[in-house]
């Protein structure tokens, strides 16, 4: 059975395109904003979350924060995709909860890698 990776993005072509590269390995379930991710999350538990900053309803640092807020879902991996870098948001995605930070446009190889690893933290080195 596949991992389920929830997919946040208020930019239909960035859902598009994780959908088209992800869904090869793990079910993709899409989302435009925080607020019908966290209507999702009432009755479903992914695997992995990325997640947004900037969209509109609710922001990337709200559903943050409301899913860390949530006893089912507060040790789910969530992974930052965003197009605003610069250290004080990183920080604070960190400090909501985030375990990781790419900034857009990403390097599918990379958010693949960043993806094992969340999945798979123990086990995720090839060669030790």
């Amino acid at each position: 059975m596949k991992q389920t990776i929830l997919v946040i993005d208020d930019e239909q072509s960035i859902r598009l395109l994780l959908e088209n590269f992800l869904s090869k390995t793990y079910t993709i379930i899409s989302k435009a904003d925080g607020m019908q991710a966290l209507e999702w999350l009432e009755g479903n538990l992914p695997d992995l979350i990325i997640c947004d900053i900037q969209m509109p309803v609710m922001d990337g640092y709200d559903f943050l924060q409301k899913l860390r807020q949530r006893g089912y879902t507060k040790h789910t991996p969530v992974i930052m995709l965003t197009g605003v870098e610069t250290s004080k948001e990183r920080i604070r995605c960190y400090r909501l909860g985030a375990q990781d930070f790419l900034q857009k446009p990403f390097n599918p190889e990379e958010l693949s890698e960043v993806i094992k690893k969340n999945l798979f933290p123990i086990h995720y080195a090839l060669k030790w």
